[in-house]
């Protein structure tokens, strides 16, 4: 055992004195020490149910023979944290989180992990930490928010952004908008759209690294204490097996996660984060090949804020195993990856079948033809921009040459279009340097 560094031997009898000191049994350090990395907190909507995942699957761990130790991971919650100059610190916590687990597990010398994430900056973090350490290690996040219900209609976050606008515009009373401030987002859990937090939890499960339902299953339901206590037992499989991160997170795999990135239209800040992920596991991932991937594959889903489904929906439908298998009748992915199961993706989805072709649409009938995410070049961005296409109206989606200098200067810019060129300036700005994002 990795373990036996710090516990086996009469040189480490200094170390156990500390064990002891810890309350740990002579029965507990005979077995394989299971870090689980726990991103709770009481800040972050997406987090404060992550206790009770710990739990689960701390009891999950010791069913299956390990012995479980919690240490924390920091977390921020960008939505609190937009607007003001909170955002300036949300990016380079991805490193900061890679960075302090890799100190954590390293200096313990843990045998195997279990991370549980959930927002948008530490589920990338722990996977660049994973894939660094490379131990056994499987991932349980906290799971989505359910939508919220206003006038009948379902929403989410963004629903709270267009409500301000409406309230300004003049076409929305306050009292409207405290209706919306009150019901948007109901529940604990991250927020119920495909927005970052369920974009890298559901490309964790393509990955290979999470379990079936990891992206999907709602915070609020009892499945998803379940799924954590699996993920405790499986982390003491693949410890058996010696399974680790890097024979899973391939270059292969990453050629899956971002075919899925394209069929169910993911943030656009996947862009920044599965390169990232990809690097800390030896694999150099190129996003201008992004367009490439996305010429040949359909997407299936528009959840919010693209469309009028979310995350609690594509759960129902099947999930994403489902959405994988759907793809998969297009040869699109490759079927011989590992996962955390000890199976193949070939294994994994067998069998999932879409069980709403409205939420996940049938490869012969997509929402377009192409994926969900585009990669950008021209004059204005001449290092590369994203844009998430699938959220873009259709009367949008046309290129007008900019006009002379002397046009310009007369041309009044309207509020999307300003909107759109910060959003851009933004997104460069922080792929070279997080600290010069605006405030």
């Amino acid at each position: 055992m990795k373990s036996d560094a710090v516990k086996t031997g009469m040189q480490q009898a200094p170390h156990r004195s500390l064990f002891n000191a810890l309350g740990m049994t002579e029965e507990e350090m005979k077995k394989p020490l299971v870090g689980i990395v726990s991103s709770y907190n009481e800040i972050v909507p997406g987090h404060m149910n992550l206790d009770k995942i710990v739990e689960a699957v701390k009891l999950g761990v010791a069913m299956a023979g390990g012995t479980p130790i919690v240490f924390p991971a920091i977390a921020v919650c960008d939505g609190i944290a937009m607007g003001h100059i909170g955002m300036k610190y949300s990016l380079v916590t991805r490193d900061l989180i890679a960075d302090s687990t890799e100190c954590m597990a390293l200096a313990h010398q843990f045998d195997a992990l279990v991370m549980v994430p959930n927002c948008d900056k530490n589920v990338p973090g722990l996977l660049m930490a994973a894939a660094r350490i490379n131990v056994p290690t499987v991932f349980v996040s906290g799971g989505p928010m359910l939508a919220g219900r206003v006038k009948g209609h379902k929403t989410s976050l963004s629903s709270m952004f267009e409500a301000v606008g409406s309230y300004s515009a003049g076409t929305m009373t306050e009292e409207d908008v405290l209706e919306f401030e009150n019901k948007a987002c109901p529940t604990c859990g991250s927020c119920s759209g495909m927005y970052t937090a369920n974009s890298m939890n559901c490309l964790t499960e393509v990955l290979g690294m999470g379990l079936k339902g990891n992206g999907t299953i709602p915070a609020v339901y009892s499945q998803r204490i379940k799924l954590a206590k699996h993920a405790g037992m499986q982390v003491m499989e693949m410890y058996r097996r010696n399974i680790r991160p890097r024979d899973i997170m391939t270059e292969a795999a990453f050629m899956n996660a971002l075919t899925m990135d394209m069929a169910l239209g993911c943030s656009t800040n996947s862009m920044l984060h599965l390169p990232a992920i990809a690097h800390e596991a030896g694999v150099e991932l190129n996003v201008d090949i992004a367009n490439e991937i996305s010429a040949r594959t359909p997407n299936l889903c528009h959840l919010a804020p693209a469309g009028h489904t979310y995350m609690e929906d594509l759960n129902e439908a099947g999930g994403i195993y489902a959405v994988m298998n759907e793809i998969s009748k297009k040869g699109l992915l490759n079927l011989d990856c590992m996962t955390v199961t000890g199976k193949t993706v070939g294994e994994n989805i067998a069998g999932c079948v879409n069980k709403d072709p409205e939420t996940i649409r049938p490869v012969e009938n997509p929402y377009s033809q192409t994926g969900g995410i585009a990669i950008l070049k021209g004059n204005l961005a001449p290092d590369s921009a994203v844009v998430k296409r699938s959220a873009v109206a259709p009367e949008m989606l046309k290129h007008e040459a900019l006009p002379e200098f002397s046009t310009v200067r007369r041309t009044p810019l309207t509020l999307s279009r300003a909107e759109g060129l910060l959003q851009g300036m933004w997104w460069l700005s922080a792929m070279k340097d997080p600290r010069a994002a605006p405030a």
